[in-house]
């Protein structure tokens, strides 16, 4: 039987005891005192049954004030209907996902009116993204004379997405464009400067490039006149995520996977507002993942519900298979970002020979994405063995990345050495310096 008795029945229950101080002198009482409390247990198990149909009108419903995101704190809301004839008092406590971080209690005590509603409600912080579920909830009302308290668990166990923040991906755009607004990018998509599309003419300027002079119109108006370009829009930015062994280490709690969601998310918003397209791949052995490029809102929760849930794997990534899919998905010219890690000369040497499916039609940027500043590990004298080793595995690992890092470059690919806290900023900053070369 699921109930637990209530303060009033101990209380009577121990008033049935108090005879018993007086049954040396009066043995009769301890019969008496015996009916009584079995009387009281028979009552109390009688309020139990009567009160069990009270259970059957309540009624739950579990709201949420938005979509759960990493690291933001987000309201459960619980909505109580009493649709008996009956006033309910209320204990209640809500089965919450055991992944997420409790900020406030899950447990309350209220009165429900007849035939009304009521609400009570707790945040949750969740630390990772993935599919998490609520169980039901568990649930005591006082029974109808009050000697028991009756449980039961109501309504159904359900599942929420925990999605990348795009919060997170906002202040690593406002971090990149420094002191400038959101509204630099699309400045600096129509900035009269080294893009294709011809804008306008005007006079000629020391230091102007000679290739920028139109003579037609210089012959025409006597003076030296220079075309001026804009960017061009509607250009295409295809990221590669690593989803391989490498990219499931771990930097202040979070994955280099999980960084490198965030900073994509980040770019593609910044090539939104540049009018550009943009599509992600997530690879590892093979390609995952795919979105095609758009731009938009609705293509943001797609790429969002997307990531949500995929994890990096053990494996090593093919970089092949990854760029041949992009090769033969992408016709029209692309700007496309990888984002990964290379610690060794085998992985680093499959990069560079795959990175040849992708030139010359298309513009690689190779992002590897460090554990740390190894630079500064290596700038300090060390102080005892322990500390030359790890030294000289720090420079091996920079002499290897930096290798890799110049065969891109000799490709014609751009390549960035960046650790978890710049890579944002820095992608960003590559794109646009690429928008306003023209070189895409």
């Amino acid at each position: 039987m699921r109930f637990v008795f209530s303060l009033r029945f101990y209380i009577l229950f121990a008033l049935g005891l108090v005879p018993l101080s007086l049954s040396w002198d009066y043995p009769f009482l301890r019969g008496g005192v015996f009916i009584y409390d079995v009387i009281l247990l028979a009552i109390a198990f009688l309020d139990y049954f009567i009160s069990q149909k009270v259970g059957g009108d309540l009624a739950i419903r579990r709201e949420f004030d938005k979509r759960f995101a990493i690291g933001d704190a987000s309201d459960v809301r619980l909505v109580f209907e009493n649709g008996s004839a009956s006033t309910l008092r209320l204990k209640v406590k809500d089965e919450y996902p055991p992944g997420m971080e409790l900020l406030d209690p899950r447990e309350a005590e209220f009165q429900l009116r007849a035939h009304s509603s009521a609400e009570f409600s707790y945040r949750l912080l969740p630390p990772k993204r993935g599919r998490y579920g609520f169980g039901r909830t568990a649930v005591r009302y006082l029974s109808r004379l009050g000697l028991v308290w009756c449980q039961a668990e109501i309504g159904e166990p359900e599942y929420v997405k925990v999605y990348p923040s795009i919060r997170r991906a906002r202040e690593i755009e406002l971090k990149a464009l420094g002191a400038q607004s959101f509204i630099a990018v699309q400045r600096k998509a129509v900035k009269r400067g080294e893009g294709r599309e011809f804008e306008s003419l005007r006079d000629y300027v020391r230091g102007d490039e000679l290739r920028h002079i139109s003579w037609t119109a210089t012959a025409r108006r006597s003076k030296l006149t220079t075309r001026q370009y804009q960017i061009e829009r509607d250009q295409v930015v295809m990221i590669a995520i690593d989803a391989g062994r490498l990219m499931t280490g771990r930097i202040e709690g979070e994955t280099k996977f999980d960084t490198a969601i965030h900073a994509t998310l980040a770019l593609m918003s910044a090539s939104a507002r540049a009018g550009d397209n943009a599509g992600i791949v997530v690879f590892g052995r093979r390609v995952r993942k795919y979105l095609p490029p758009k731009r938009g809102p609705q293509h943001i929760d797609a790429v969002l519900e997307t990531l949500h849930d995929i994890e990096p794997e053990l494996v090593e990534p093919s970089y092949a298979r990854a760029f041949q899919f992009i090769a033969s998905n992408l016709k029209k010219r692309a700007f496309v970002v990888v984002l990964t890690d290379v610690v060794d000369k085998e992985s680093s040497r499959e990069l560079i020979t795959a990175l040849k499916l992708l030139r010359p039609r298309h513009l690689p940027l190779v992002a590897t994405i460090g554990d740390r500043d190894l630079n500064a590990m290596v700038s300090s004298r060390p102080e005892d063995i322990p500390e030359v080793f790890r030294q000289s595995a720090a420079e091996e690992v920079i002499y290897q990345r930096e290798s890799a890092l110049r065969l891109v470059e000799t490709l014609g690919g751009l390549a960035l050495d960046v650790t978890t806290q710049t890579l944002g900023p820095r992608l960003i900053e590559s794109y646009l310096r690429v928008k306003e070369r023209g070189l895409i």
